[in-house]
């Protein structure tokens, strides 16, 4: 075999030809140890195979040999990305959008990169740029959608988003998002084209969850909640046989959480129920404010009021606090959280993970004074993340039992990530709830009350200005008028709530639940007393 070039090992590659790149390339490093190449197709290779590890290595490698070839800064990023290591990710790809990307798959490889790490204003000319190169792809439409969506800029995702289900009709993703951008009406929905496509879509359960969601949405809107209930539940049908939430080990990780708060790395008694602090660290560039909570109850509207203050600024839903926990326990399993890693980082000191995060998050601080990381789930490390940031404060949002259940249940979750498997059916939704209501309780009782607070959405709504108040004082900041006009906040929203937060205040999704009427019946026995 004549000696293998980029496009030739990438063409096979595309082909399946793994035994024949495999081969050329290990020749190609024994004719010259120090070609960048071979070890780049070894990468591929061992990335198409799920050895991320390798792969990475393998890209490191060709990179460290010749870092003036795209194609290997772009694999390198993408392998970051998929490890879920965004912020490695993204200056990964930095290097790679320095070089100019002209061809299509790099384009919106890096797009999707950038917008996996929350940088959806450096994700957007990407996306364009590919979709002006290759319009006829679908998939090109509609990434370029949905970081638009997340800027704010709704025309023109629907635009790419109405592209997309031009070119593929069975583009169930784009659907959902499309019916999620406006309220349907009777003049203008796409029940019938949904339903129709629902029936026929009768052995993809991930497209029947898509489907059903946006067919549930869509007589939400019509004022038709209890058919919207049904629906859901049929759209979620098939995906919860596939991935049922499995409460043993749900219970496992939440009494694991608690013990985080029991054992700390100044203190050896595991019966203590107060945390013993840590000496206090160096105020930093960008104090870090943590909003936790379950999701769809508020956390986005609060991070939108706090960083329209000067100097707070938004990093998003930052993954990286438990990453580095998972790093510092150095536990066995591939899941970031398990109850291993949990009860492991009980017993360890911290304050390394709590500078490593600064580090990591200066990119995205800005040089702000504040910074708000509004991952939901790091409500399960509050413990450790007072531990580690002593300095820091963390907000919980509160809101009523039956609507923070029956908004999880309606909300599309990733179905990549098992936490999220409780919101497939109401009755384990009701289940998680009780335990994110005990696991509250004891931080409420364990943590510093300077540096840990819970604010309900429903006081924010009615009382808008005083509740602004009170989030400003707990976080040390003056007032500022502009922390009212939160939906005036042009920054990035890269949750289901991008639509909702650049609207003003409204009251009409408090009580939602008792429109659905006796249909929520099993959902308000499950939560019993929490139910009021």
């Amino acid at each position: 075999m004549q000696p293998i070039t980029l496009s030739m090992g990438l063409t096979l590659l595309r082909k399946k030809a793994y035994k024949t790149v495999h081969e050329a390339a290990i020749k190609a490093i024994k004719a010259d140890v120090k070609d960048s190449l071979p070890y780049f197709l070894l990468g591929v290779i061992a990335s198409e195979h799920d050895n991320y590890a390798k792969a990475l290595d393998l890209f490191s490698t060709a990179i460290g040999y010749d870092p003036s070839v795209i194609d290997y800064h772009v694999h390198h990023a993408k392998i970051l990305s998929t490890l879920g290591r965004q912020n490695a990710a993204k200056a990964s790809a930095d290097k790679a959008a320095a070089l100019a990307p002209k061809d299509v798959f790099s384009l919106d490889t890096l797009g999707v990169i950038y917008s996996r790490a929350g940088y959806h204003e450096l994700a957007v000319p990407l996306f364009e740029k590919a979709v002006s190169l290759k319009p006829n792809l679908a998939n090109y439409h509609y990434n370029l959608a949905a970081s638009a969506q997340f800027m704010g800029a709704f025309d023109k995702a629907k635009i790419a988003y109405d592209n997309t289900l031009a070119l593929d009709p069975k583009f169930y993703r784009a659907w959902s998002s499309l019916v999620s951008l406006a309220p349907q009406t009777l003049q203008s929905n796409h029940l019938e084209t949904l339903t129709a496509l629902f029936e026929q879509a009768e052995n993809d359960a991930e497209g029947r969850l898509q489907l059903g969601h946006a067919i549930a949405k869509t007589l939400e809107d019509l004022g038709r909640h209890e058919e919207s209930l049904t629906w859901l539940l049929r759209g979620k049908a098939d995906k919860r046989a596939q991935l049922r939430y499995e409460r043993e080990s749900g219970a496992a990780i939440f009494a694991a959480a608690k013990s985080t708060s029991t054992t700390t790395s100044t203190s050896t008694s595991t019966s203590t129920s107060e945390i013993t602090p840590r000496p206090a660290q160096k105020p930093c560039a960008a104090s870090p404010i943590f909003i936790i909570g379950l999701p769809r109850t508020g956390t986005t509207l609060v991070d939108r009021i706090l960083s329209s203050h000067s100097q707070v600024i938004s990093a998003g839903e930052l993954n990286m606090f438990a990453e580095l926990v998972k790093e510092k326990a150095g536990t066995a399993s591939n899941l970031v959280m398990d109850e291993a890693t949990l009860r492991q980082a009980a017993h360890l000191d911290l304050s390394t993970v709590g500078q490593d995060y600064i580090t990591n998050t200066q990119d995205r601080a800005k040089g702000s004074k504040h910074m708000v990381d509004k991952m939901p789930l790091n409500f399960f490390y509050a413990g450790l993340i007072h531990r580690a940031l002593p300095h820091a404060r963390i907000i919980a949002l509160r809101r009523g039992a039956m609507d923070s259940c029956l908004s999880n249940f309606r909300q599309l979750f990733s179905t990549q990530y098992s936490y999220y498997n409780y919101t497939f059916d109401l009755e384990d939704t009701a289940w998680f709830y009780r335990k994110f209501d005990d696991l509250m309780s004891v931080w409420r009782r364990r943590l510093p009350q300077d540096r840990f607070m819970e604010i309900h959405y429903e006081d924010i709504v009615f009382d808008q200005e005083n509740q602004t108040r009170r989030l400003l004082e707990f976080c040390g900041l003056t007032w500022e008028e502009a922390c009212l006009r939160f939906h005036e906040n042009t920054a990035p929203v890269s949750t289901a709530s991008s639509v909702q937060v650049r609207q003003p205040l409204y009251s009409g999704s408090i009580g939602r639940w008792k429109k659905y009427g006796s249909a929520l019946h099993g959902l308000k026995t499950a939560l019993g007393d929490l139910a009021p």
